[in-house]
């Protein structure tokens, strides 16, 4: 049996990438700047929409698991896809980029392989419209003892907790990988994710040994402001991430506090900054890098994935830590 150094969890969405300005979001009722789950009749007008639109794997686990294969360590990614056209490019998309995509795509039943369509504005800003379609059947069944039982580092998605079937097979994932000595995290995925699920996010907190999230996510988790938020998600925490955007990044584990600048670029496209941040920082973390370098890791895949349209490296972000002297 194989062990890997990292393990995502997550859904296995392709997205579809199209350029569009604000009068065609306010046109379509699109909210700019965030993710929304839209039903398949939605779904399939939005796709309709699209102009010059271009397909790639997506889903933040996955991208995020994705640039850590890219930088050479050994992944894998637990997602559930039909064997469809889009389901059988997204499994071999992924092998191709070198993570084992370890569940085969199943045959039949009523729901696609999930989508996402996502209207890139002018500024950088994506607005994503994601129909899950058969990710939101992803349950307890689909995670093997094998698979997460044999990760050094999970990583666990936010978004699974929207079914009782992702919860059930997000939970028993870091279960295993807990019992075989890895060490298990989540990324909160976006404020609306945290305010649906608050309670069990915050127990996760206490579970976990590292938990991922942006200033706004932090703030929705508690109730209160970035300072108190965080002040709390330390003492509850084994490490805390938090990013935010354009500004200084934190990260804290127990009385250690460290601060990363962040050197600020216009983005071409914001999609993935937060997935490739995580696969920085987990790089960091899975090499045994201090907090500092681990968080400036994180910033220079984040703003690589920013100077180009989708939401996975282009240039070899390895490179870019040697630059900079990280490794």
């Amino acid at each position: 049996m194989k062990t890997y150094q990292v393990v995502g969890i997550g859904n296995a969405i392709v997205d579809v990438l199209s350029a569009a300005d604000d009068s065609f979001l306010d046109l379509m009722g699109i909210e700019k700047g965030i993710m929304q789950l839209v039903e398949r009749e939605r779904g399939e007008m939005l796709y309709a929409a699209m102009k010059e639109s271009r397909q790639v794997p997506g889903g933040s686990v996955a991208n995020t698991v994705a640039g850590l294969g890219a930088l050479g360590l050994s992944t894998a990614f637990i997602g559930r896809v039909r064997d469809d056209a889009l389901g059988r490019f997204y499994a071999g998309s992924m092998a191709e980029e070198g993570t084992d995509f370890v569940n085969m795509p199943i045959h039949g039943g009523d729901l696609p392989t999930s989508r996402s369509m996502i209207f890139v504005s002018p500024d950088g800003e994506r607005s994503m419209n994601t129909y899950l379609g058969i990710s939101s059947e992803l349950g307890p069944g689909d995670v093997s003892d094998s698979v997460a039982g044999r990760a050094q580092i999970l990583f666990l998605e936010g978004y699974l907790y929207d079914k009782d079937k992702g919860k059930e097979a997000f939970e028993r994932a870091a279960r295993l990988t807990h019992a075989g000595g890895g060490k298990a995290g989540i990324a909160l995925s976006d404020p609306f994710c945290v305010d649906r699920h608050r309670d069990s996010f915050r127990r996760l907190v206490k579970d976990l040994d590292y938990v991922i999230g942006n200033e706004r996510e932090w703030c929705a988790l508690y109730q209160t402001d970035l300072s108190a938020a965080l002040e709390q998600a330390a003492a509850d925490a084994g490490l805390v991430v938090c990013t935010r955007s354009g500004h200084d990044v934190i990260l804290a584990r127990g009385e250690e506090q460290v601060v990363v600048k962040v050197n600020r670029v216009v983005p071409v496209d914001a999609t993935g900054a937060g997935d490739q941040f995580a696969a920085g920082f987990i790089y960091g973390l899975a090499t045994g890098a201090s907090l500092e370098v681990s968080g400036r890791m994180g910033c220079i895949a984040a703003a690589e994935v920013i100077g180009h349209f989708g939401a996975r490296p282009e240039t070899d972000v390895k490179a870019l830590f040697r630059r900079e002297g990280l490794i």
